[in-house]
């Protein structure tokens, strides 16, 4: 199993929107902060509007491939807007078949090592919620340390769960 991480190109982008957006009911939309209930993108509207101008030729997305076949993606955003000093990393395996395979901590170590590559920050970060335990157990599997918990914030199936944050710092990464 090779895991390698690609920019996705337009030739790619149809084929990246069924395995991502094709199921509105995909396992991973229960996982990847669904108590924001975000609407997935038509076809049309992820290959005219959102790949031309935030996957395409962006340093902040990647796909993950595995083998031959994409199977996810990785992706950084700036959770301070314009000042650019706080980076946050993020990831989605969209086949279910694949989780637990290490897939995502190959591709994970890479994009971060990548993301270092790219910044001279001193910290990177990734949020997730207590709901998603294999996030949590991800980030910690990484080396990654849990530095904030803010509790009983993310309300989801009748329930709230915790926002979870996990960091760390360029002199601590040994990816």
């Amino acid at each position: 199993m090779r895991v390698t991480l690609k920019p996705l190109t337009m030739a790619d982008a149809p084929a990246f929107w069924q395995l991502a957006y094709g199921d509105e009911d995909a396992a991973w939309t229960q996982w990847n902060g669904p108590y924001f209930h975000d609407q997935l993108p038509s076809r049309e509207q992820f290959l005219t509007k959102i790949a031309p101008t935030k996957f395409i030729d962006q340093p902040n997305q990647r796909v993950i491939w595995v083998d031959a076949k994409m199977v996810g993606s990785v992706s950084y955003h700036y959770a301070d807007g314009d000042l650019r000093r706080w980076l946050e990393v993020g990831i989605v395996i969209y086949r279910q078949n694949k989780w637990q395979q290490g897939i995502g901590k190959a591709a994970l170590t890479q994009w971060i090592t990548q993301v270092w590559s790219q910044t001279t920050l001193p910290h990177l970060g990734l949020t997730t919620w207590s709901g998603n335990t294999r996030m949590c157990h991800l980030a910690e599997s990484i080396g990654w340390q849990e530095e904030g918990r803010i509790r009983q914030v993310r309300y989801w199936q009748g329930k709230y769960w915790d926002s979870v944050k996990y960091g760390c710092l360029r002199e601590e990464w040994r990816g």
